[in-house]
């Protein structure tokens, strides 16, 4: 694939950006050598090699949920600059 500044323009056009020329210029060059970095990958045999599914066999430690009372619900509103009773007001955001 070829990138010129048109290329450049019309990715900066999807992703709601806007480049200088000299910008455009330089973007042109990171992404030939980006690109042309990804076609010598392209090169490597990679017919017996497995896909990868995790970047490592480490398995993640979790530790169960245990619900504890750690706030009580009075202690947590004193702090509210507005409260009704037993809730949080919060400015209205749905219509």
């Amino acid at each position: 694939m070829e990138v010129n500044k048109e290329t450049v323009k019309k990715i900066a056009h999807l992703s709601r950006l806007q480049f200088t020329d000299q910008e455009e210029d330089k973007l042109v060059g990171e992404m030939t050598n980006i690109l042309s970095w990804m076609e010598k990958l392209n090169e490597l045999d990679t017919t017996t090699v497995e896909p990868l599914i995790h970047m490592s066999a480490e398995l993640n430690v979790v530790r169960e949920d245990i619900v504890k009372d750690e706030l009580p619900h009075k202690n947590a509103l004193l702090n509210a600059p507005k409260k009704d009773s037993d809730y949080f007001r919060v400015p209205k955001v749905i219509e």
